[in-house]
């Protein structure tokens, strides 16, 4: 049975340092013996921060061997300038391809279906470009002849969608979003990012937001999450942010944990894990821990 049969099968402001999050110095920082369950890095250049991160859970090579096919889903959603913090920063998204190529995967795309004109977005983020001279193969997402539909058991609302074949035939999936407010679930990152890999994101909004966001993590959860925080929409987000509500907070988290990356990213943005449902929900499916006290966090400051 093929990778995509399988899967069809089994169904499946604020700063980190004002919420108590403190950090060591790059210089002091010793090695450790157990790999952390997440790495938050700040005051460095995306690329810079990355790079410090993936380090301290064991290399890209972790999560990529010689010959797999990657996807790395950034948020690609709106037809927006890098400098607005709207789409996750595109020189990330670079560095990213490029390692899992160096690290012998033998393709590598990024995709999003996107909530704008998808050839603006791709074009405007300036991920296209970035992504394209890094190595990958950006498709698009804009069709509903590029997903097939897929069935959820677990699921308490999403029992069927359809969902990207590239997805679907990918053996490494890699999320990279941006940490953003959003009007309608109070946060957007990782969780949420994952509508732009499924066509009918409508029956999300018609049955229940939170709880379909929650749902589809039952059928596949990234084997990383890279949550971009360089420059962070506070309120407003994501299509009436002003400037003011757009701050560069320079940091980056890293996790295979996709509830415990999204209470990260809701605290940095001022809010309470638990006052995002899907957060919430995400806890109590066992999907991942959104107590922070309980997960080993590696800090660093660049």
């Amino acid at each position: 049975m093929d990778r995509r049969g399988f899967l069809k099968t089994i169904g499946a402001g604020l700063s980190l340092s004002a919420v108590g999050w403190g950090f060591d110095k790059d210089s002091k920082v010793k090695k450790e013996v157990n790999r952390p369950d997440m790495v938050a890095v700040r005051n460095g250049e995306p690329v810079q921060m990355y790079k410090r991160a993936i380090k301290e859970m064991g290399g890209i090579e972790k999560y990529v061997s010689e010959g797999q096919t990657v996807l790395i889903k950034p948020n690609i959603g709106w037809a927006r300038t890098p400098d607005t913090g709207a789409d996750t920063n595109p020189d990330l998204v670079a560095e990213v391809v490029k390692e899992c190529l160096d690290a012998g995967a033998k393709k590598v795309y990024v995709f999003d279906h996107t909530c704008n004109n998808w050839k603006e977005c791709y074009d405007l983020s300036g991920i296209k470009t970035k992504a394209s001279e890094a190595g990958a193969e950006v498709v698009p997402g804009n069709s509903e002849s590029y997903f097939s539909e897929v069935e959820i058991p677990q699921a308490k609302t999403l029992k069927k969608t359809k969902v990207h074949d590239i997805l679907l035939d990918s053996d490494v999936f890699i999320n990279i979003p941006v940490i953003k407010h959003h009007g309608s679930t109070k946060l957007t990152n990782a969780m949420k990012n994952m509508m732009g890999v499924v066509w009918d994101r409508g029956y999300y909004h018609r049955n229940g937001l939170h709880r379909c966001i929650t749902d589809f993590c039952y059928f596949r959860k990234p084997d990383l999450n890279i949550a971009d925080g360089y420059r962070v929409t506070l309120d407003n987000g994501p299509q009436r942010a002003r400037p003011e509500d757009i701050e560069d907070k320079k940091m980056l988290l890293m996790s295979e944990d996709i509830v415990a990356i999204d209470a990260a990213a809701a605290q940095i943005i001022g809010i309470k894990p638990e006052a995002v449902e899907h957060i919430q929900y995400g806890y109590e499916a066992n999907l991942g821990e959104m107590d922070l006290n309980k997960v080993n966090i590696k800090k660093i400051a660049v």
